[in-house]
């Protein structure tokens, strides 16, 4: 039984040394002449090289492609979550863009267009006619274009009573044109008019029109031209 053991150790040992002598002397430039067990383990190497590369080359970017998925996920329930409550709320969220619509329309028709801002400016005249107050100063200032609308000033002077010109006041803001007054300045009446008590109320009158297509292309291009003439 010993003399059996003693040769399978002394095979064992002639086997290993018989394998690392196969990697003794090998020429790298001709690896095809090499022996069977340095093929064996270059290809193994080999291989694993591959694996590594293969890994970093190609699954690491779609790792960090996950990564990105996974962050934005939270953002995209959120969304989500907005969104559903919208589809939810549809049939509220258009009756009240109806309603928006609507206002929209109703406040288009409280600016004049441009052959009505004459009428407009009669009507204001005659607001004070209307109160028996005396116009001392009726001058309609120059237009002033913005992206959509239009706005002129009118210096407005008016001498009445105290009612009379806050009926009047009352009277330009219930206008059917949107009609705004600024700068309000109430003189109390000084040498033979104060016996009569008339104030004097000097202010400045807004009118406003909507713009027609036409104008509102002129004023598109002409913002165009500043642009480019400012670069």
């Amino acid at each position: 039984m010993a003399s059996k053991s003693s040769s399978s150790k002394f095979d064992l040992n002639e086997s290993f040394k018989d394998f690392q002598a196969q990697f003794q002397g090998l020429d790298p430039k001709e690896p095809g002449q090499w022996p069977l067990a340095p093929k064996i383990t270059v290809g193994i190497v080999v291989m694993i090289a591959v694996v590594v590369l293969g890994w970093f080359a190609l699954l690491s970017d779609e790792d960090t492609k996950l990564e990105d998925e996974r962050a934005r996920e939270p953002a995209l329930k959120t969304d989500f979550t907005s969104k559903l409550g919208q589809a939810v709320n549809l049939p509220e969220l258009l009756k009240q863009k109806q309603q928006v619509e609507e206002y929209v329309t109703q406040l288009d028709r409280q600016l004049p267009g441009k052959a009505e801002m004459d009428a407009l400016l009669s009507d204001i005249n005659q607001a004070g006619i209307g109160r028996g107050l005396q116009v001392e100063l009726f001058r309609p200032g120059a237009e002033v274009v913005k992206d959509y609308y239009a706005e002129r000033p009118i210096t407005i002077r008016v001498v009445g009573r105290y009612h009379d010109i806050g009926a009047f006041t009352a009277d330009v803001s219930n206008l059917s044109r949107i009609v705004t007054l600024h700068g309000l300045v109430l003189t109390a009446p000084t040498g033979k008019d104060v016996q009569g008590g008339n104030l004097s109320l000097d202010a400045t009158a807004r009118t406003y029109r909507y713009l027609d297509p036409t104008e509102v292309m002129e004023q598109k291009k002409t913002k165009a031209k500043s642009k480019e003439q400012n670069k």
